[in-house]
């Protein structure tokens, strides 16, 4: 390895973004495209690392894969990175493959946009009952995320799920949902027998405030109705508004669309179908969780769930009753919300879960910003917010680094070269977008092959994910 520092002002600012996910490529993206490069006053070489072997982080294992804008994100994401000017390093793990170190003697500035994986905590007791899980976990099993087990235990008949957000509804729409509508997807074989099998007839969605205050997006909501054999149920006696309820309906377009959406379904007479649905999806506004209970029948195991009622207290927020409601459920699932990791070298935030930082400049345990080290997505500003809202952050992030880039400390040795010799000489079988192609090709190719062996009902599937590390990377460098 060179020792001379060459100036970054006669070669190619060299920058390395870990964790490929939307935050991650939008922050390349914008780079690449900001006025200085545009303009010729900075040349730019960007490596994207990411710890799995494919690309796309959240889109390929945070999102439901009937999820209807996932198609659309990944064509945006493929765009960027076909373009090949971002090499793409896969199956690199910060912290573990590469430290802190390393990256400052490669690169003249890092990125981190390694996102939120992990459950937020809900301290209630019986939380750690068998039978109560986290919604992330869920997530990522049923997105073939490669670092989970491939089992499930799908047992229960009647389930809670807590939490009024995106991943709420979509961890409910998973778990009522016909397995055979799932085929059309990119659904993992082993996550598709597992719910095929599935016992469930009833999924409760509990939120702490009311319809107005809900987190979802119309979207998400509308997706509910298109469940086929699932009925949705809702109870007159939580649709409760009060004056900022009022006002937001009548300011949000998207508050009214929601609101308007959930009246109309609860006016709709469901117990006048033909024939009632088999699976049943109930949505409860204004509960509180109180307490997980297992019973002497099943001890050890979820067996129900206590909340308190809630009630608007013209704020939009809630206050307690003193009215406590009892579910008789097998299983909990707590999706309010994701939490970020600590990340190696750096500070962290535990009670927010990012890495503190002023504007996407990471902050040292004086509160100064370190220099070349910056963040983006929601590891610097928590998991709020839609995908897009990343683009906002990524644009802040690299608008400071770009105002930065003449005192950054520059690379021992930027030559881009240096850093697959240093991935080889260390054994880590890295993946490239080249390699990611081949797999895309091969995920294709096998939902191909099921639809001409075994499309009888018409049924096609447009890909098969691959699930196991192993065969990704063995597909990928083959």
């Amino acid at each position: 390895m060179s020792n001379s520092a060459e100036s970054t002002s006669t070669r190619p600012l060299r920058v390395a973004i870990v964790g490929a996910g939307p935050a991650g490529v939008y922050a390349a993206d914008i780079l690449t495209k900001s006025n200085e490069v545009k303009d010729g006053d900075v040349e730019v070489s960007i490596d994207l690392f990411e710890a799995y072997p494919a690309p796309y982080g959240l889109i390929r294992y945070g999102v439901a894969p009937d999820h209807p804008r996932i198609k659309g994100i990944v064509n945006a994401l493929h765009k960027v990175l076909d373009r090949g000017d971002i090499r793409f390093l896969g199956n690199v793990t910060y912290g573990r493959d590469l430290t802190l170190h390393d990256f400052r003697a490669f690169y003249d500035a890092v990125i981190f946009s390694t996102g939120a994986i992990k459950d937020a905590e809900l301290d209630i007791p019986g939380i750690g009952l068998e039978g109560s899980f986290g919604g992330a976990d869920f997530v990522s099993w049923y997105d073939g995320h490669p670092d989970v087990p491939r089992d499930w235990p799908l047992e229960a008949k009647e389930i809670a799920v807590i939490g009024n957000g995106n991943v709420a509804l979509d961890v409910a729409r998973m778990l009522v949902k016909h397995a055979d509508e799932l085929l059309v997807t990119e659904i993992p074989d082993n996550v598709y027998r597992a719910l095929k099998d599935s016992p469930v007839t009833d999924v409760h969605v509990f939120g702490r405030r009311g319809p107005a205050q809900v987190k979802f997006t119309p979207l998400e909501l509308r997706e509910l109705s298109h469940a086929k054999d699932v009925d949705i149920v809702l109870y007159p006696e939580d649709f409760e508004f009060d004056e900022a309820s009022d006002e937001a309906i009548r300011n949000n377009n998207q508050i009214r669309t929601m609101v308007n959406t959930l009246t109309n379904w609860l006016v709709e007479d469901h117990a006048e179908a033909e024939e009632p649905s088999s699976r049943r999806l109930h949505l409860h506004f204004l509960h509180s969780p109180v307490e997980i209970h297992d019973d002497a029948a099943n001890p050890g195991k979820v067996a129900g769930i206590k909340f308190e009622r809630m009630q608007l207290d013209g704020t939009g927020n809630v206050k307690g009753t003193g009215e406590f409601l009892d579910y008789p459920v097998q299983a909990v699932y707590r999706a309010i919300g994701y939490h970020g990791s600590p990340l190696d070298e750096l500070e962290y935030d535990a009670r927010r879960g990012v890495v503190p930082n002023e504007g996407g400049r990471v902050l040292d345990a004086e509160g100064k910003p370190v220099p070349g080290i910056y963040a983006t997505g929601w590891i610097k500003r928590g998991p709020v917010g839609l995908i897009g809202h990343t683009k906002g952050d990524a644009l802040e992030t690299i608008g400071y680094l770009l105002e930065d880039r003449l005192t950054l400390p520059p690379a021992q040795n930027p030559d881009p070269q240096a850093i697959i010799d240093l991935l080889q000489e260390r054994g880590i079988q890295y993946t490239t977008w080249e390699g990611w192609i081949k797999l895309d090709a091969h995920e294709l190719a096998l939902g191909a092959e099921w639809s001409a062996a075994e499309n009888a009902n018409g049924i096609e599937r447009e890909r098969i994910k691959v699930v196991p590390r192993e065969e990704m990377i063995e597909i990928s460098r083959d």
